[in-house]
């Protein structure tokens, strides 16, 4: 469970990014960036990332105030300066048009930088993705208004809020490595700090600005959802894919908001099935 590294670094704007290449590019198969949510990493996707590898070149990257990347006091990690930086790095890349699937707001990031950044796309998959408002739990709420407070948490109070706060993210429960996994880059002062911070940060604006533009989309998009949601509901899912022309949508059986813990092998299918419609 802890093999899962990122080896390359990126000098972003607002911190270093850890991310890494997996596979070798093949023909007719578009490379695939795959993009974490919140509270997660890149470490979410390893399955799905390995199964994507075998036919064609995928990247992962751990957003700065998230998992391996740079955490630090004062640091910008909203989801406009996530957009930006995921420009930066399809750049730094060298991609000309990948396929994207993100998470969470992972899917805000996907959709600021296609939307307001220009940012080209051959096919998006977004995963119970961070939208349409109304989003955000009362205890997402209530953390992001008092932020401060909750950041002086004793550690051992603050570790086992995360904890639980995790483990809602998924219906069927974690493997007990997995949630330490998970947990983990939230613990001590710097990762206790940047939890706080991340969720401070979240403004719904953010996808206020680019909800009206989800009509112009314009490439392939499959938006799959966990039946079991218990996070952002099911309902989003159905609205999210009636606004975006052509979209479809896949409902992902006894999986909650965690997708890729609970049922990666279903979601994987999905996704190959979508992305593989490139090379048919």
């Amino acid at each position: 469970m802890r093999e899962w590294q990122l080896t390359r670094t990126y000098d972003s704007t607002i911190g270093e990014v850890r991310w890494d290449r997996l596979g070798a590019a093949e023909a007719g198969r578009p490379p695939v960036v795959l993009l974490h949510g919140t509270p997660f990493s890149s470490y979410v996707w390893r399955g799905t990332a390995g199964a994507l590898a075998q036919h064609r070149q995928v990247y992962v990257w751990d957003m700065p105030g998230y998992g391996m990347s740079a955490k630090f006091d004062g640091q910008d990690v909203s989801l406009a300066a996530q957009g930006r930086i995921f420009g930066e790095l399809i750049e730094h890349w060298g991609l000309a048009e990948p396929a994207v699937v993100a998470h969470d707001v992972g899917g805000a990031v996907a959709l600021r930088a296609h939307l307001l950044h220009g940012v080209p796309y051959r096919r998006l998959a977004l995963v119970d993705p961070v939208a349409l408002a109304p989003w955000g739990s009362p205890f997402f709420r209530l953390v992001g208004q008092h932020a401060p407070v909750f950041g002086q948490l004793p550690s051992a109070l603050h570790r086992a809020l995360v904890r639980e706060y995790v483990s809602s993210a998924s219906s069927c429960g974690l493997h007990p490595a997995v949630h330490d996994r998970l947990v983990e880059p939230w613990l001590g002062e710097a990762g206790q700090a940047a939890f706080y911070r991340q969720i401070a940060q979240a403004d719904q604006r953010y996808t206020d600005e680019v909800e009206e533009r989800y009509g112009a989309i314009d490439v392939p998009v499959l938006v799959c959802w966990g039946a079991d949601d218990e996070w952002i509901p099911v309902a989003k899912g159905h609205e999210l894919t009636s606004r975006v022309p052509g979209a479809r949508l896949r409902l992902i059986p006894g999986a909650g908001h965690l997708v890729q813990e609970d049922a990666p092998a279903a979601l994987t299918a999905a996704l190959l099935a979508f992305l593989d419609e490139d090379s048919a």
